[in-house]
């Protein structure tokens, strides 16, 4: 009966234990410094601005030589009343963020572009930011009522297999924010 009551004990200690101590790691916020989707003659044309810091883990991993890849993805849909809003174009960038230890430089890839950088402070700041990305052309969008759903990630399916595994449930690795605008 002794070791019943203390095996109890001592996993609502642990448990007491657990919920006192500050929940570092934890899934990191992303946050808008700013958004806006402005409709000119050239088209659809979006332009954000996100603050963030790379959890603990994650930074580590990148500091080790393993490539992080970051996705931004907008969706510009036109209201309908009837049957579902027709999605009027999708558009996607991909950024890869890699530390290369003989230089001690972190490379930014987008696209077929690179680009070097000394610090990991400058490095983010590529991929926090982008202007007057078109999301859509002039001739896609017709009279009515549109808006954009965007998404911005850290996407772990790009990194190693092994690693996909070893990451699963961990919420540092799960960098996300989401957001919906209209225009006309």
């Amino acid at each position: 009966m002794h070791r019943g009551w203390r095996a109890w004990l001592a996993a609502v200690w642990l448990a007491c234990l657990a919920l006192g101590m500050p929940q570092q790691g934890l899934a990191q916020q992303l946050e808008f410094a700013q958004f806006d989707v402005v409709r000119n003659d050239e088209g659809v044309l979006l332009d954000f601005t996100l603050r963030f810091e790379l959890p603990r883990g994650v930074e580590d991993a990148l500091t080790k030589g393993v490539p992080l890849y970051f996705v931004a993805e907008a969706q510009v849909f036109r209201d309908r009343w009837y049957w579902r809003d027709k999605q009027v174009n999708k558009a996607t960038r991909v950024w890869r963020v890699a530390y290369q230890p003989l230089t001690r430089k972190y490379r930014v890839s987008f696209g077929g572009l690179n680009q070097n950088y000394d610090t990991l402070t400058d490095a983010l700041a590529t991929v926090r930011h982008v202007a007057d990305w078109k999301i859509a052309e002039a001739g896609q969008i017709e009279d009515g009522r549109h808006y954009v759903e965007f998404t911005y990630r850290l996407d772990t399916t790009l990194l190693p297999r092994p690693m996909q595994i070893g990451i699963g449930g961990q919420p540092e690795w799960t960098l996300l924010v989401e957001k919906s605008k209209r225009f006309n």
